[in-house]
């Protein structure tokens, strides 16, 4: 079986506690909007946590098995930006694993946003332009497989990628589009000529989620046993994909998620398992089939479309203000305030305020900065009402 990891590495800007009675103040946005401390305590413990031990055991595996192992990485422009100024020995790792070819960069939107479910699709394209050039800077390669904010996906969205220059678009390999069909093979957009990797979810949450879960039938997960799973699947290609935080920071060192992960390259590889990049599957593999995907689908919660962020009315209230912005931002030519709308776009801001319970809610719980939904609502909504001010 060939077999696809990818890893979504991303942290936001996480926002300021601000005051109704703030809006219109004398005051510098950018300091003011976003809490500086917060972000840098929270992307500092990730780094000793989960960004170094985790990309140094991957140097590692680089060393011991070579090309056979390869993974692929969904780097967004907040997260670099948070390297350059606080951990720049993680981007390095990251540029070493790709220097030895070991690793594969996917493109995104630059700020991980929301902006793909805007009617018009210019700020899409205008930010997935900004990740190309990031990646080119930084990297000196132009991705050739897309992956769009949290897997967001639908059938215009696939098109407008197309016309970007991308040969491949991931997505949640979901029911409610494949029907009786495996995620294990690529397919082909409707209305457009782009290959579709369909994340196999239960697979992958098997380790983002239930790897330490003591209830759960398949507990202890071992490397072995993970690799029977896949080397027993049906298909072309089995894609686990998942936030890169899984390792060290969603589940501990404690649970041994890290000795997993050392051994998991081997047992596949003595399967006669084969890993792959997203770019070597799109280039190996053609359509068994189309799929149509009117409505926007995610990888997001159990209803996997997109109501993790437009689920109340609280999201679609922030989102329909934030978006409302767009023409009266871009005329003002104020690049400042652009960067701040846009960095209100990511998709974080508008998670932290879902109303959801059970399982879905515990997840919308980590990182969370705020005590209730509530509050986000109230905090993001000043801030939206201040920006309008100074537009």
């Amino acid at each position: 079986m060939n077999v696809c990891f990818y890893f979504e590495v991303h942290q936001p800007f996480r926002l300021n506690r601000f005051s109704v009675f703030n809006i219109g103040e004398e005051i510098e946005p950018f300091n003011a909007y976003f809490n500086h401390e917060l972000n840098r305590t929270i992307f500092e413990r990730a780094v000793r946590k989960c960004y170094l031990p985790t990309t140094e055991l991957f140097l590692e595996l680089s060393d011991d098995f070579g090309k056979d192992f390869k993974v692929s990485f969904s780097i967004t422009g907040t997260f670099m930006e948070y390297c350059d100024l606080f951990a720049p020995q993680v981007l390095e790792n990251f540029k070493e694993l790709f220097r030895k070819g070991n690793a594969d960069l996917i493109g995104e939107t630059y700020f991980h946003s929301l902006c793909s479910l805007f009617e018009d699709l210019t700020e899409f394209r205008e930010q997935v332009r900004m990740h190309i050039n990031a990646l080119m800077d930084r990297f000196g390669y132009r991705p050739k497989v897309f992956r769009n904010t949290e897997a967001i996906y639908d059938n215009r969205i696939a098109k407008e990628v197309e016309k970007l220059g991308f040969k491949g678009i991931i997505t949640e390999g979901t029911e409610k589009v494949l029907a009786w069909r495996s995620p294990n093979y690529i397919y082909k957009a409707k209305d457009a000529d782009i290959k579709v990797l369909m994340r196999n979810y239960r697979l992958s949450d098997d380790i983002a989620f239930r790897f330490s879960a003591r209830d759960w039938v398949g507990f202890p997960l071992t490397a072995d046993k993970f690799a029977r799973w896949i080397s027993g699947c049906e298909g072309e290609i089995v894609n686990i994909f998942m936030d890169f935080e899984t390792f060290g920071e969603h589940q501990w060192p404690e649970t041994g998620i890290f000795d997993f992960l050392r051994h998991l390259p081997g047992e596949l590889l003595n399967l006669d398992n084969k890993l792959l990049t997203v770019s070597e599957v799109v280039e190996r593999f053609e359509p068994v089939g189309e799929v149509d995907v009117p409505f926007a689908i995610s990888w997001a919660d159990s209803e996997r479309d997109v109501s993790t962020w437009l689920g109340n009315d609280m999201q679609i209230t922030c989102f329909n203000e934030l978006k409302g912005l767009e023409k009266r931002i871009k005329e003002k030519g104020d690049e400042k305030l652009l960067r701040i709308w846009r960095l209100l776009q990511t998709s974080d801001h508008l998670y932290y305020l879902s109303t959801k319970g059970f399982a879905d809610g515990d997840v919308h719980k980590y990182f969370n900065p705020y005590s209730t939904p509530y509050e986000g609502f109230i905090n993001y909504m000043n801030i939206i009402q201040d920006l309008k001010q100074r537009i």
